[in-house]
């Protein structure tokens, strides 16, 4: 059995295909999701709105529990790091994460940002040690995982090679710590141009969704190959 995580990070409720002014991000996520059910039904679907239940942003108290010894923790580091041990466990079971993530003001909306430094850490997700030769850092992460980010765009031309390309933080944003944490095996599809309105925007939301079937149909191929040896 294969296991998804689904998050949705947008701070709109509610999916664009079935709510006016709902999200793009969750229209894509979903279409994804009910893509690889119908294809797949026995696997496992783990879903985390931190869009609507942002997970805490790292704190002082946070960064000094999460850089104790586990075996020197005290018990109220062990409270403040519960939930990010709980983000932590969702993604080390996970074999694909689905993430939407709208471009807000050319980065990751904050909601996602807090799910990334509540999941990058020290001794769970990625091994330090000042005195290893070398780069003193190492990821801890099973490599085999996959990561889908589906996002959606008010302008135009933030595809690597596009006009404004330089300035989409969001793909980047997420691939970046995942990577360096061991996740390096990694898709993208956006739709473009939802603050003009118009057909442009009709056509990028039939790519984006034409993209986003492609991107499950491979990783389903993937992973019905591994079901049958």
């Amino acid at each position: 059995m294969t296991r998804l995580l689904h998050i949705d990070s947008s701070a709109r409720p509610g999916r664009s295909d079935q709510k006016s002014h709902g999200s793009h991000s969750r229209r894509l996520t979903a279409k994804f999701i009910e893509h690889w059910h119908n294809a797949r039904p026995q696997d496992e679907i783990i879903y985390r709105d931190v869009g609507a239940h942002p997970p805490a942003p790292a704190s002082g108290d946070w960064i000094h529990a999460a850089f104790t010894q586990p075996e020197d923790r005290e018990d109220w580091m062990h409270d403040v790091l519960k939930e990010s041990d709980l983000l932590v466990d969702e993604l080390l079971s996970a074999d694909i994460i689905v993430a939407g993530v709208p471009m807000y003001n050319f980065g990751m909306p904050a909601q996602m940002k807090a799910w990334v430094d509540n999941i990058v850490r020290v001794g769970k997700t990625f091994g330090f040690d000042r005195s290893r030769d070398g780069v003193p850092y190492w990821p801890m992460v099973n490599g085999d995982k996959s990561i889908v980010v589906l996002s959606s765009r008010g302008d135009y031309g933030y595809d690597p090679g596009g006009r404004v390309a330089h300035l989409n933080f969001v793909e980047g944003g997420l691939f970046t710590p995942l990577q360096y944490i061991g996740i390096t095996d990694q898709y993208g599809a956006a739709i473009e141009y939802d603050e003009f309105g118009d057909d442009r925007t009709e056509r990028s939301i039939t790519m984006a969704e034409t993209e986003t079937i492609t991107i499950a149909e491979n990783l389903i191929t993937k992973y019905n190959t591994r079901t049958t040896r």
